[in-house]
């Protein structure tokens, strides 16, 4: 089975998240290449970290199954899809409403982070829109019409870049 399907077929967790195990130098190894190349098959997973193809994909179920790998994808080059504004939006929110703009949050088109921070904010939200028109209408239709959102603060994005993982 592919790791991929693997990481579909995990079910989510019924009850509270297993305590982190520790890695082996093994399991750190097939970590970075699968960082590097999430499509890697099993059995050239298996070579590289000199173990058999029973033990890599046991290894590889075990990383999906404690959470450690949280599933397989692709780096977008948000340009090149059509998403050519990037923008990280800060928002302060009414105290212990995380949980619930988390949940809106998610619902918005184009957001791909959300983070709950310490400092002069509450909460950190990366967005990638078509265009400067689009970001408008995000911002100030949807993030503001929000009810827990106190205010907001827009950072765009000039230019980016995915830091590669070591491999």
């Amino acid at each position: 089975m592919a790791a991929e399907q693997m990481a579909e077929n995990a079910k989510a967790p019924d009850g509270p998240a297993p305590p982190p195990r520790p890695l082996d130098s093994v399991d750190q190894a097939i970590l970075r290449m699968l960082q590097v190349d999430g499509r890697a098959s099993i059995r050239s997973i298996a070579e590289r970290v000199h173990v058999s193809r029973a033990n890599a994909y046991a290894r590889i179920n075990r990383l999906v199954e404690d959470g450690v790998i949280r599933g397989f994808g692709a780096r977008v080059d948000h340009e090149r899809a059509g998403q050519g504004t990037s923008a990280y939006i800060t928002l302060k929110i009414v105290q212990n409403t995380w949980r619930t703009v988390r949940e809106k949050l998610r619902q918005l088109p184009g957001a791909s982070h959300i983070a709950l921070v310490g400092g002069d904010f509450d909460v950190l939200l990366l967005v990638h829109t078509p265009d400067n028109r689009a970001l408008r209408e995000l911002v100030l239709t949807r993030l503001q019409a929000i009810p827990e959102v106190l205010s907001t603060r827009t950072l765009l994005v000039f230019e980016e870049e995915d830091l590669e993982p070591q491999g």
